[in-house]
This record gives C-alpha cells, sequence and structure tokens, in this order.
C-alpha cells in the first residue's frame, strides 16, 4: 500500500483529548499543569493518535511502545476501547515516573525506563513478543541506534502484529526542512531530551520490511500541521 491509502487525518475530539488530559492535572492545585496543558493540546491537534489507533484496531497482540514519553497512546487506546497489554518504555526518566502517575487507573498498562540510545542495551532483553509502537522516535536517536531498534522491533512481531511507526521522512521537501527545524528548537526549549539526528528514507525503509518479509504501508499523517509526519505500518503475515 502506498500514500494514497486513506487514514486518520483528524486530532481527536476536543471533549475526549480534555478528559484523557485530566489525568495528567496536578494533586494540589497550585501544582504544575505543564502536562496536562501540554497533553491536551496534543492530543487536540495532532492526528498521531487516531492515526495509531486505527492502526492497532482489531489486534490483541501485546504492545510495547518504544519512547513512550508520557504515556499518551495509551489513554488514547483505552479511550478508543483497544483493551491490548501495553507496556511503554522512555529514556527519560521524569516523563516514566509521570506516565506511571497519570496512568494508574488504566488497567493492563505498565512504564519502564529504557536507555534507548544506549550501545550495549540489547532490545531483545526486553522479552517482548506482540506489536511495537515507534512514535515521533527514530529521528532523536543515533542512526546505528535506529537500526538496532528497528531490526529489534521486526525480531518482536509475532504473526499478525503490527510494527507502527510516526517518523518525519528525509525527501528533500519543505515539509521535511520544518520539522527539522522545529525538533531542533524543541531541543533546545528542554521539551525533548535529545536532538534529530537522522530521519529515516522510505525506500530504505521499504526494502529493510520487504528483506524481513513484512507487508508494509506508508501514510501521510500530518493533517493540517507543516511537518513532514508518515505513519509507516508493517505487518507480519500469519
Amino acid at each position: 500500500m502506498t500514500a494514497a491509502d486513506s487514514a486518520p487525518t483528524a486530532p481527536m475530539a476536543r471533549e475526549r483529548a480534555r478528559t484523557i488530559a485530566a489525568a495528567f492535572s496536578p494533586r494540589h492545585p497550585f501544582g504544575n499543569r505543564h502536562d496536562y496543558y501540554y497533553s491536551r493540546s496534543k492530543l487536540g491537534s495532532d492526528p498521531l493518535y487516531p492515526g495509531a489507533c486505527e492502526a492497532l484496531r482489531g489486534s490483541t497482540a501485546p504492545l510495547l511502545d518504544i519512547g513512550c514519553g508520557l504515556g499518551l497512546l495509551a489513554h488514547a487506546l483505552r479511550a478508543d476501547g483497544i483493551d491490548l497489554p501495553y507496556r511503554g518504555v522512555d529514556n527519560d526518566r521524569g516523563k516514566i515516573a509521570r506516565a506511571g502517575a497519570a496512568a494508574r487507573d488504566l488497567p493492563g498498562v505498565t512504564f519502564e525506563h529504557v536507555d534507548l540510545a544506549a550501545p550495549d542495551f540489547p532490545l531483545a532483553s526486553l522479552g517482548h513478543r506482540g506489536s511495537v509502537a515507534i512514535l515521533d522516535v527514530l529521528q532523536f536517536i543515533p542512526p546505528d541506534a535506529q537500526d538496532r531498534t528497528l531490526d529489534a522491533a521486526i525480531a518482536m512481531l509475532a504473526p499478525g502484529a503490527r510494527l507502527v511507526i510516526r517518523t518525519g521522512l528525509d525527501d528533500g521537501g519543505t515539509r521535511a526542512r520544518v520539522t527539522r527545524a522545529v525538533d531542533v528548537l524543541s531541543k533546545l526549549l528542554g521539551w525533548m531530551n535529545a536532538g534529530p539526528t537522522r530521519y529515516p528514507d522510505a525506500d530504505a525503509l521499504r526494502a529493510r520490511f520487504d528483506g524481513a518479509g513484512l507487508v508494509s504501508e506508508f501514510t501521510p499523517l500530518y493533517g493540517k500541521t507543516p511537518f513532514n509526519n508518515w505513519r509507516v505500518v508493517a505487518r507480519k503475515p500469519g
């Protein structure tokens, strides 16, 4: 399947985004509300989560969310009635702690600190078998770590499971340049703890999936944003 294939491009409904964001509200009235406003804005403006939910709908395979951040995907899945077991890992200890606190009422959801960029960390040691999500992560880790992460994710796929990726693609266009500029700015502002390194090439990704016997599809997932974001879904037949 190609970019012409349809996929959700609308952000999450405002009321649902507001409901999910409430889980990130501080317990104290004068507490920090940054995560609340960030999650509400992100869910209400970015087509990422409806697109990821659509890609995973119908699957019961356990999901490993690599680079989960605050764990918004777990909330989006549950709000969409998708109850597959969820495990989120990220290299930001602070986000992992806040993700766990916000998801305390979500059944079947766990979080763990993992340094994906560490050259000596084997993802295979996580012992996962099922589906894998890698959302807005690949461009922030070194090229060799990208390759290791993709190979490990492919090896984790069970028959019928899905590898769901959202990433900017290196196609040389205006959207690609805007994406890089905003990713660099996010690092400077401190929201991301790493800047962009290498954006994946679509043909190289297709070749990797073909070589592993996977069926893949690439769909634009930038909605009304100026970014060159794509949803990539690779499935293991069976």
